[in-house]
């Protein structure tokens, strides 16, 4: 099982590598369509496919809210200065902003957000996760997943079960600070989908993170 998750996360990797653009006004690195696909294949749907939940589950939870939706031809351009403004206030750290088409993934590694073995969120990073929580708060049409993600030590249920209190806590800091809860769903991987090796050390601290993905919420979704 393991081996199959590495494969997919090499796999996810190569494509993305080979497959990227510049953006010729900002000059970030994003995914292009043909990247996408192949992460999207690689992975089963992992980072594109349907919300924590369901999408039915979590729309339901938006309209309970009273949080409105986008309209078709606006949301690349909502997305766009979100991205804009979430690059601003983590640049200077190790959290990577991803684009993939209108979604945005934030890649947090969980060195800078716990203590090896804890699911409390470190003080030093708390102002960086307020930046966060600030332009999600104020950006407020999108839907919010947090995944937890462990290395391979340890037992694969003890992986699991940290994965899942690691994504709570950053979800429930989120969510302390302005973010509704209905935006947010939470999700434990345990030591499944490794970005790199977990035979280094360096692998491992990359494979232990928290991955924030931002999706837009549709307009038409909500009259569904």
């Amino acid at each position: 099982m393991k081996n199959k998750f590495f494969a997919a996360a090499a796999l996810s990797a190569m494509v993305a590598t080979t497959a990227c653009t510049t953006d010729p006004e900002t000059g970030q690195r994003r995914l292009s369509p043909t990247a996408i696909g192949g992460i999207g294949g690689a992975l089963g749907g992992y980072v594109l496919g349907d919300l924590v939940g369901g999408r039915n589950d979590r729309t339901a939870k938006i309209l309970g809210a009273g949080i409105g939706g986008l309209a078709g031809a606006g949301i690349g351009a909502y997305m766009d200065r979100q991205e804009r403004e979430l690059r601003a206030r983590t640049q200077g750290t190790d959290v990577q902003v991803v684009r993939e088409g209108d979604n945005l993934l934030l890649n947090i590694p969980s060195g800078i957000t716990f203590a090896y073995n804890s699911a409390t969120v470190q003080p030093q990073f708390q102002r960086t996760l307020d930046q966060v929580a600030q332009t999600l708060a104020q950006y407020n049409q999108t839907y919010i997943d947090v995944y937890g993600f462990t290395d391979s030590t340890g037992s694969d249920a003890y992986n699991q079960q940290l994965s899942e209190r690691r994504a709570t806590a950053v979800a429930d800091y989120l969510a302390s600070r302005g973010v509704q809860p209905a935006r947010i769903g939470t999700r434990g991987f345990g030591e499944s989908n490794p970005v790199a090796s977990n035979e280094t050390e360096a692998g491992r601290a990359a494979n232990r993170r928290v991955e924030i993905k931002i999706v837009p919420i549709n307009e038409n979704d909500l009259r569904r």
